[in-house]
């Protein structure tokens, strides 16, 4: 497990500089900052060197990416496509279909999952005077069999993007590029000395659209102790809030971590629409407080855990490409537990029911009209019926 890019990055940097023959990368955003730069560097150095560097990002994350670091890069040897380029945004289905994975891999001996983008943890943007702390996100480091997999992963996209030159068109004529559902492959044994049980989710507009949500519920609907979420955008489906209440129902322990800095308003404020039914059944719901979190995890008993980039909201789950690592290991678990633990003692405030109760006539408002408004977005994908 890696904590925040004070650990991804140096181990992401340490593996491309070792790489003997192929480096595969994927992102949402690439930002032009000095962790930009440390990644750009370790890339061409790599591609100096006579490796196969591949590098994706994605059309809308990392729509403002400098023309002049693309060049660089290309320049240097990186082989780079964009995913889905955004030429005029409209809220068209297409156009919502982002690549929101963040995955690397490393001569496939080496695999990296989880929600960091390439992007400094202290680049917070228009926030950048706030004096906010360095963002609250997560990776996962891999070796083993399920390197292969991530492997396989990053390469059918990269076929699609030769294949179909600028992606314009790959929803349907990509079809031919999805090949059998990954999370259907048997969980390799526990075999190896300190190793652990693994699998990857994924998910995308084929084979694999509810992947991810189906292990969660799978896992939710195992939960006898405790359950610990961690999500940066919590707008959950009526599947999965009912998988949440009927924990509260077996009297499993339910603790949210949720976003408290106001980045995005539309999101903030309607998953505040959701409070008082799960504070009511006694979910305990507490909002990061030092900074923004990013983080997409989870912890359930001591038997499973997930780390990666899907959000629980309906642009996650039924729209974009996601990819996270499931882990079954009480070990992984008790680690993923004291993070997340620590960060709720020390880092964030607890929603209290009373308190909540009391927002004003407008404050409900705007959150209702936020829900509302979230929900044209999946009136727009085509999924109300499953939303």
């Amino acid at each position: 497990m890696l904590r925040g890019g004070n650990a991804f990055f140096p181990a992401l940097v340490a593996a491309i500089d070792q790489a003997a023959f192929s480096v595969s990368l994927e992102t949402y955003i690439y930002a032009d900052d000095a962790v930009g730069a440390a990644v750009s560097d370790a890339l061409i150095r790599a591609a100096g060197r006579g490796v196969a560097v591949h590098l994706v990002v994605d059309g809308f994350g990392a729509g403002d990416m400098p023309a002049g670091l693309a060049e660089h890069l290309r320049e240097g040897g990186v082989c780079l496509k964009i995913f889905r380029p955004l030429r005029r945004f409209s809220l068209a289905r297409r156009n919502l279909r982002r690549l929101h994975r963040k995955l690397a891999v490393i001569d496939q001996q080496i695999g990296f999952v989880g929600g960091i983008n390439i992007i400094d943890d202290n680049n917070h943007g228009p926030f950048e005077s706030t004096g906010l702390g360095p963002r609250y996100d997560f990776a996962v480091e891999v070796r083993g069999p399920l390197v292969n997999q991530i492997a396989l992963t990053a390469e059918r996209l990269w076929w699609q993007l030769s294949l179909r030159g600028e992606m314009r068109s790959v929803g349907l004529a990509g079809v031919a590029a999805e090949f059998p559902l990954i999370t259907d492959l048997p969980l390799p044994r526990q075999d190896q000395a300190g190793g652990m049980r693994a699998v990857l989710l994924l998910r995308d507009n084929l084979r694999n659209r509810r992947a991810i949500e189906r292990e969660y519920l799978q896992a939710l609907g195992g939960a006898r102790r405790e359950v610990i979420i961690a999500n940066a955008y919590f707008l959950p489906g009526h599947k999965m809030r009912r998988a949440l209440l009927a924990c509260r129902k077996r009297g499993v322990r339910v603790r949210l971590l949720l976003q408290g800095r106001v980045e995005y308003r539309l999101q903030h404020y309607a998953t505040h629409s959701l409070y008082a039914t799960l504070l009511g059944a006694g979910v305990e719901i507490y909002e990061y407080a030092d900074s923004f979190l990013h983080a997409k995890v989870a912890v359930v008993d001591d038997a499973w855990a997930t780390v990666g980039s899907s959000n629980m909201d309906p642009f996650s789950l039924l729209l974009a490409r996601e990819a996270n690592v499931a882990v079954y290991d009480g070990a992984f678990c008790a680690e993923l537990r004291q993070e997340l633990e620590h960060a709720i003692a020390s880092r964030s405030i607890e929603v209290k029911a009373a308190t909540h109760a009391r927002r004003s006539a407008v404050r409900r408002m705007a959150n209702w009209a936020a829900y509302m408004v979230l929900r044209v977005g999946v009136i727009i994908a085509g999924v109300t019926g499953r939303y």
